[in-house]
C-alpha cells in the first residue's frame, strides 16, 4: 500500500496496482478501504474519495492539529493513523461489500443516439444488437467524476467497446447514456464530452437540493433498460 501527499490538505492512498486485470477486485479493495478509514473516524479527517486503484482522504490539518497532530509532521501523523485503520481492518472480502441495484431507463431512439450507427459499424452488428448487448450486462460503478454524478461504468460487453471520438462534442445533453473505450457512462448535466452517445435517460443523475446529491455512487450496480419514446416523454413530465 502507497500513501502519498495530495497537495497540502488530502492524501492519495493506493490500494490496488492495475484495474485493467482484474476490475472487481480493485473496486472492492478500494470500497472496503474508504469503508474502514470512515469506521476509523480519524481526526480531522473530511472526506473520502474513492478512484479506481486508489482513495483520496481529505483532512483539514487544523483540527488535526487540535487533536494531537504535530505542527511540522501532519501528514506523517495521519498516515500513522490510516496504517492503523487498515491494519486493524484485517483482510479484504468482496463479499462484505454493500451495493445496491439501480435500473437505468434508455430511450435509444436515433434522435438520442447520434453515435449509435457508428458503434454498430466499429463492432460489426446492427444497432439493435448494441442495445440488447448494452442492456443485457452488469454494471457497476467504479467511480464518480469528470461532471458531478457522471458514472464511470464497468462491465460493458467488450464486442461492443468502442474508442473515444477523436474531436470531442462542444455540448452533449443531460441524461446522455454512451461508451468512452471499455466503460459506459451517463452524462448528468449539459457539459462537453468525447464518449459515443447511445441514447438518453429520463432520470435525473445529480440534484444539488438532494441529499446525496447523486443517484449512483462508487460500488453501486446498475442494469440498463430499452423504453420507447412515448415512455421517455411519460418520465419527463
Amino acid at each position: 500500500m502507497e500513501i502519498k501527499a495530495l497537495g497540502d490538505s488530502a492524501l492519495l492512498i493506493r490500494v490496488a496496482e492495475n484495474f485493467d486485470d482484474a476490475p472487481g477486485d480493485a473496486l472492492n479493495k478500494v470500497l472496503a478501504t474508504k469503508r474502514s478509514l470512515e469506521a476509523a473516524q480519524i481526526p480531522g479527517s473530511i472526506e473520502t474519495a474513492p478512484a479506481y486503484t486508489t482513495v483520496a482522504l481529505f483532512y483539514d490539518p487544523t483540527r488535526a492539529i487540535d487533536a494531537g497532530a504535530p505542527i511540522e509532521n501532519v501528514f506523517g501523523w495521519i498516515e500513522q493513523r490510516i496504517r492503523q485503520a487498515l491494519s486493524n481492518a484485517g483482510e479484504i472480502h468482496a463479499d462484505r461489500t454493500e451495493t445496491s441495484l439501480v435500473e437505468i431507463p434508455v430511450c435509444y431512439e436515433q434522435e438520442f443516439a447520434f453515435d449509435l450507427d457508428e458503434v454498430a459499424q466499429h463492432a460489426g452488428v446492427h444497432w439493435k444488437e448494441v442495445v440488447d448487448l448494452h442492456c443485457g450486462a452488469d454494471y457497476r460503478v467504479h467511480c464518480v467524476g469528470f461532471t458531478p454524478g457522471f458514472p464511470f461504468l464497468g462491465g460493458l460487453p467488450r464486442k461492443i467497446a468502442t474508442p473515444r471520438r477523436d474531436v470531442p462534442r462542444k455540448e452533449i445533453p443531460a441524461g446522455s447514456v454512451a461508451i468512452g473505450g471499455t466503460q459506459t457512462g451517463i452524462y448528468p448535466i449539459k457539459s462537453p464530452g468525447g464518449w459515443n452517445v447511445i441514447g438518453r435517460t429520463p432520470l435525473q443523475l445529480f440534484d444539488p437540493e438532494k441529499d446525496p446529491p447523486v443517484l449512483l455512487r462508487a460500488g453501486d450496480r446498475v442494469r440498463f433498460r430499452s423504453i420507447t419514446r412515448e415512455e421517455f416523454e411519460r418520465s419527463t413530465t
